[in-house]
């Protein structure tokens, strides 16, 4: 039998259908286009209306062109919107993410998998070198406008020695490259007995036996500790690319999101990340059009953005998330302005990557080969494409020659 695994949103979903695809195929299944798959698993995101609307036309798209497909459909919107997906057509199943480590049990036929379940497959598997590695899932915070907490549940820990096992058996199957990931991954080890800290888990790792590097994926700021700082820079085993969402650049709106820290804070943090690694890469999430986001507090967010060390920025419209505080809230930005102000922030954030791609220009930077051998992610986060002849996931050494309009190196 064959099988797609369709992932929307953030590194947990994707380590999630890593997990979904190493027992299907560890059952015998088959990868298969979308248009010919026998079953096609749909793991969903809801953190933007847009979100949702992809999902949705997705699995319309997969129905009209594969009618006898099976769709099963998982994930953040699976938990929050089960009966609009259930209405789909082709869809089978709706499975929020409390049941979806059931999921394959449930729609493939079983065979005592016992010894094998668990043994990763090797770096190419649904298109990534690098493996995320998740070590927790779920949230306690309660940002007024996510909605995450309620579809993900309470903060939940993968013990450390699990972590730590899980690093060896990836080591052992050729990964090279493991990103730490979490959902609110600051808050590790929180919820174990003995308590435990993320510095703690990132000290171990850098002790771990095998050849094999860390990335640690978004990260809260209020999180983002001076040890953790001090690890990054002196380990050599940890990329040196931080992704720190600072949502927005008024103290104002952040305090109406309820994030935990200030404008200052931010600063802070990343001005001292650049002076211990200038050629760290620092990223951030940006939310635009808040409910009571005005004009200035908009022009605000973008002078304190335009004025911090960031590499780049994923910018993100507000949408209403039902059941959020933020929803409730009023008055309301115009789709208008605020597709204008994101339009605004997009423009600043390739502004920002092409700075930081000019101070990178000249350097050698070690990294890993992805995708076909040809292009090399470095360990700060660039995609540098390299002359045929190398394969998958190999370390190398590049020189950035080139940034314009693609960036461009030469193994070294």
């Amino acid at each position: 039998m064959t099988y797609a695994v369709v992932t929307f949103g953030c590194r947990v979903n994707q380590a999630d259908s890593f997990e979904i695809e190493e027992r299907l195929r560890v059952r015998g299944g088959v990868e298969a286009p979308l248009d010919e798959a026998d079953l096609v698993v749909v793991n969903t995101c809801t953190v933007t209306g847009a979100a949702d609307q992809g999902a949705r036309n997705l699995i319309r798209r997969v129905s009209r062109r594969n009618a006898s497909a099976r769709i099963v459909v998982t994930g953040c919107y699976a938990t929050r919107g089960a009966g609009e997906l259930a209405a789909l057509p082709g869809v089978v199943s709706v499975m929020p993410n409390a049941e979806k480590d059931a999921l394959v049990d449930a729609f493939w036929p079983h065979h005592d998998d016992e010894g094998h379940c668990g043994t990763p497959l090797g770096p190419g598997v649904m298109g990534r070198t690098a493996f995320p590695l998740r070590v927790q899932t779920g949230c306690d915070e309660r940002c007024a406008f996510c909605v995450i907490p309620s579809t993900r549940g309470a903060s939940r820990s993968t013990p450390v020695g699990d972590v730590l096992a899980d690093v060896e058996r990836l080591a052992a199957s050729g990964y090279k490259e493991l990103w730490i990931v979490g959902v609110h991954l600051g808050s590790y080890g929180r919820d174990l007995r003995p308590a435990a800290s993320l510095v703690e888990l990132l000290r171990l790792l850098d002790r771990a036996p095998g050849d094999v590097a860390f990335r640690i994926s978004s990260l809260e700021p209020m999180d983002c500790s001076r040890d953790i700082v001090d690890l990054v820079a002196e380990s050599g085993r940890f990329a040196p690319h931080l992704h720190l969402p600072l949502q927005h650049g008024s103290d104002r709106i952040l305090a109406t999101m309820r994030r935990p820290y200030s404008v200052a804070h931010y600063r802070r943090l990343v001005e001292d990340i650049r002076s211990r690694m200038p050629h760290a890469s620092i990223g951030t999430d940006i939310i635009v059009g808040v409910p009571g986001e005005s004009e200035a507090d908009a022009r605000e967010s973008e002078r304190v953005i335009a004025s911090l060390p960031l590499s780049y920025l994923h910018v993100f419209p507000y949408s209403d998330r039902p059941g959020t505080e933020a929803a409730a809230m009023t008055p309301k930005v115009s789709p208008g302005t605020v597709k204008r102000r994101a339009a605004r922030l997009r423009d600043l954030g390739a502004r920002l990557s092409s700075s930081f791609v000019l101070a990178q220009l000249g350097t050698v930077r070690p990294g890993l080969t992805i995708d076909d051998g040809t292009t090399v992610l470095t360990d700060n986060f660039l995609k540098v494409a390299v002359s045929p002849g190398l394969t998958r996931n190999t370390r190398v050494n590049v020189r950035i020659d080139e940034g314009s309009p693609r960036l461009v190196g030469s193994v070294v």
